[in-house]
């Protein structure tokens, strides 16, 4: 696959890899849940109902004026490609042929300068604009409020795709945003370097998507946060341009660079990254281990983490993502009802490094219960580690209704958050598989990501809404984040304004009136409006 490819436009990445579930996983589905076969066909391309591009002749010319007439399209392709993300929600509209989010027009930049001539002219006639990466969102983070807007456009950054520099003594490399992840590694790869960022959407997200949603890799327990990576930028934004990161740490007033990180293209348009780098591991090692139960295996992961004996990956599935085998994607559907909880631990590094941190990571863990159950579960991870996307596909395409979603919490409140949400995805959908695992760990806390399976209704996109407002709730009453690293979007919207406050949200406000007065960069995501506004 090259890293180039358009991502299928109704499903996930490459469209050679959604295979048809087997037989007896559908059988299973049908006994543990009652999910049928959908009652209508999905939608092909050509059926696909697009409204009627809106922008004028006059903004058409002046686009191709800043960015060339080949980098300005509004055929059905781009349009279709570029409507919304990858949520269930999105991806279930596709597949009945709603494209009524498509944008006007895709306009490809090619440099810092052409963005901002893109967003003075889009602000000068009121045009929305909708940075975008890899469309890997799924959260609703790319659709536009059209509302008091003359048209909307999808800025895509496939073009700013260059690593500008490597600053070897540093270890520092500057990187424009629209690079893809595996593009990135091959680039860093010749320096023998590494970012060692490896989400799940990894084949398909952008750098810039990364930053503007703050995501957490797979690798994140070594490696760090995407965030904690990124030591200054470049945005564009319609009142000029932000240079921001001077020096690994300053006490210069507040970080501007937070404000960006996080923003998901409300704010500016980033155009150029520098991001701490590493030097590429010798070694990799992954291997199992099986705890009695979610709180042991919790308790054993929350000490690594507080005595700093971090594997560079560390995940925890609880006893029902164990029983069927979600932990393992090759492995789906063999149930295995006595499998307690398995946890996977990666190791990366230099050659001599990894045994002493393997050593020291195993006293830990099977002093606590664990039972070491050798390289094979950590290999089948590893293999499978970006195929859930690709499962979901063949569910949804099975009549099952399957999606994701994550929070985070101090150790002390997980239990409860929990609970909280498992309970809240039952009560919303009757007899859901509610699957769980911890993704992330911290030495205060950790995150939990849980993925939901359940037969589709009549309404799926409406059934799935409901169940995620329930889940929403129970995150903020709990005491959990609204999202730890999928970002805000839409869909989170009202529930960050809940944990930020009226305060929080009169702040972001605020930056959004200062540097985007005209209120064009991806209106409807990330900020409510005011209480009392239409």
């Amino acid at each position: 696959m090259s890293a180039a490819e358009p991502m299928l436009w109704s499903g996930w990445g490459d469209p050679a890899k959604a295979a048809d579930l087997p037989e007896p996983v559908r059988r299973l589905l049908h006994d543990m849940l009652g999910v049928r076969p959908p009652q209508a066909p999905a939608a092909s391309f050509g059926e696909v109902r697009l409204p009627a591009a809106a922008l004028s002749p006059l903004v058409l010319t002046e686009l191709r004026g800043a960015v060339g007439a080949d980098h300005v399209r509004f055929d059905d392709d781009a349009r279709i490609r570029h409507t919304r993300g990858k949520s269930t929600p999105d991806l279930m509209r596709m597949r009945a042929g709603d494209g009524s989010d498509a944008p006007d027009a895709v306009v490809l930049p090619g440099s810092h300068r052409e963005v901002l001539d893109v967003l003075r002219i889009c602000a000068g006639h009121r045009v929305a604009v909708v940075p975008f990466g890899g469309g890997t969102s799924v959260v609703g983070g790319l659709v536009a409020s059209r509302r008091g807007f003359a048209g909307v456009v999808a800025l895509d950054l496939a073009r700013l795709d260059r690593l500008i520099s490597v600053d070897a003594e540093s270890m520092v490399a500057e990187m424009e945003p629209g690079l893809r992840a595996p593009q990135a590694e091959q680039l860093l790869a010749g320096y023998g370097l590494t970012l060692g960022h490896f989400p799940q959407s990894f084949e398909y997200a952008t750098l810039g998507g990364f930053a503007a949603a703050r995501s957490s890799g797979q690798a994140s327990a070594g490696y760090g946060r995407f965030d904690d990576m990124v030591v200054g930028m470049t945005v564009a934004t319609p009142r000029g341009t932000l240079d921001l990161g001077r020096a690994p740490r300053s006490a210069a007033g507040p970080d501007l660079r937070q404000v960006i990180l996080g923003s998901e293209g409300a704010f500016g348009v980033i155009t150029s990254l520098r991001l701490r780098v590493r030097r590429a591991p010798a070694e990799r090692v992954y291997e199992g281990w099986r705890f009695e139960s979610f709180a042991a295996g919790s308790a054993a992961l929350r000490r690594l983490a507080q005595e700093g004996a971090l594997p560079t990956v560390l995940r925890l599935s609880d006893e029902t993502e164990t029983m069927i085998g979600l932990a393992r994607p090759g492995e789906i559907g063999a149930l295995a009802a006595d499998a307690g909880c398995l946890a996977v631990a990666g190791y990366e590094g230099a050659a001599a490094e990894v045994p002493v941190l393997r050593e020291r990571v195993a006293a830990v863990l099977s002093g606590l219960g664990g039972v070491y159950l050798g390289p094979e579960p950590g290999e089948s991870w590893a293999r499978g580690r970006y195929s859930a996307p690709y499962l979901r596909d063949s569910l949804l395409a099975a009549g099952a209704t399957v999606e994701t979603l994550e929070t985070a919490g101090f150790w002390s409140a997980l239990p409860r958050l929990y609970d909280a949400v498992r309970l809240a995805l039952q009560a919303s959908l009757g007899s859901p598989l509610v699957m769980c695992h911890i993704s992330h760990v911290y030495e205060t806390g950790a995150s939990l990501y849980f993925t939901v399976v359940t037969a589709q209704s009549a309404d799926p996109v409406a059934q799935w809404e409901a169940a995620k407002r329930s889940a929403n709730e129970a995150i903020v009453l709990a005491g959990g984040t609204i999202s730890h690293h999928h970002g805000v979007g839409r869909d989170h919207r009202e529930a960050y304004a809940a944990e930020v406050g009226e305060v929080g949200m009169e702040i972001l406000r605020g930056v959004k009136d200062r540097l985007d007065p005209d209120g064009i960069l991806n209106p409807g995501v990330l900020i409510t409006p005011p209480a009392g506004s239409v």
